[in-house]
């Protein structure tokens, strides 16, 4: 990770106490730059259980009490997606710097919100899409914009896996779904390559909750590049992501998970794999925020937009809708 400079840690406190926590607390803990001084809980009960397994010094018993601990100076929300506006909206409200769990919204218009309320409250917020501070998607970009493959004309990206009948990813009053869910990271992918898109047309298998089950979605943009992706619910665990160009092709087999970090580039009948040493993209992400909470570099994310576009085009039938 390099040498770290001398900065006095970011003060973190953990709004909910959901699975995914389990991915971002220990490198919380292990980061010199930061500090998890609180957690909160909808009840004082689960609180304090959660505080004494995570060794975290204090609990609260709701999010409004998370805000109003004067010492937090940053907060990781990892809420189910519906409220996830409204209680970063809160924490930057409150003087808080927020990394959100990922989508941040639906709605192009409640992303424009939150981010609006960062910047009059002079805070940071950023979604944490975690794929996105690992070494290979680092140098995946590297390659594409280094004209490996030439001119850059089709992403594919795919994300998906199996899930039972009881999941609050199929509840609709939660924001759930697939293109949600694993969706997001697809999207993510291709806007990473290929830029913000301008038009999407999509279709969806809806499921007996009313959430979409599987998702095909095709984005244009503005540079002639297209993207294909699709998502589900339904279908066995797989991911992939891969950039399509003039002169060749690049290929990730595990790019939302790096479970074995690669990179494939085949040009002709020339194949070259590139190693990736293997990396903690959860310490990354944090570590990123909380730096750039100090001021000595950005934040890698910022808004979201597409999402929104393709749900639409879905709900029509698959007609063409243009991302605002």
């Amino acid at each position: 990770m390099g040498v770290e400079p001398e900065i006095e840690p970011v003060r973190w406190g953990i709004l909910s106490t959901a699975r995914i926590n389990a991915m971002l607390v220990p490198p919380l803990h292990e980061s010199p730059l930061s500090d998890v001084v609180a957690v909160a809980s909808r009840s004082q009960e689960r609180a304090d259980d959660y505080a004494g397994d995570w060794s975290i010094p204090r609990a609260y018993g709701s999010y409004q009490e998370l805000l109003e601990d004067r010492e937090v100076e940053a907060i990781y929300i990892s809420l189910p997606n519906a409220p996830h506006v409204e209680w970063s909206i809160r924490c930057l409200e409150a003087g808080k710097h927020v990394l959100c769990e990922k989508p941040l919204a639906r709605h192009p218009d409640e992303v424009t919100r939150a981010f609006d309320a960062a910047d009059r409250a002079g805070r940071l917020l950023m979604e944490a899409f975690m794929w996105r501070h690992h070494p290979q998607t680092q140098r995946l970009l590297e390659l594409v914009r280094g004209g490996a493959i030439g001119e850059l004309r089709l992403v594919r990206a795919s994300f998906s896996f199996t899930i039972g009948d009881t999941n609050v990813r199929l509840e609709p009053d939660l924001a759930g779904g697939a293109l949600m869910d694993v969706g997001c990271y697809c999207v993510s992918g291709a806007r990473l390559l290929a830029g913000e898109p301008s038009l999407a047309v999509a279709r969806q298998v809806v499921g007996p909750s009313g959430v979409d089950m599987r998702l095909v979605g095709v984005l244009e943009f503005p540079g002639g590049a297209l993207a294909e992706l699709d998502c589900a619910f339904d279908l066995p665990p797989r991911q992939g992501l891969e950039a399509v160009g003039s002169e060749g092709v690049l290929n990730v087999p595990w790019p939302w998970g790096a479970n074995e970090p690669m990179i494939e580039l085949r040009r002709g009948h020339d194949v070259q794999r590139f190693q990736i040493e293997p990396a903690d993209r959860y310490r990354r992400q944090v570590d990123n925020f909380s730096r750039a909470i100090r001021g000595i570099e950005p934040p890698l994310l910022g808004r979201e937009r597409a999402i929104d576009a393709l749900y639409r085009s879905a709900e029509s039938g698959g007609t063409p809708v243009a991302v605002a």
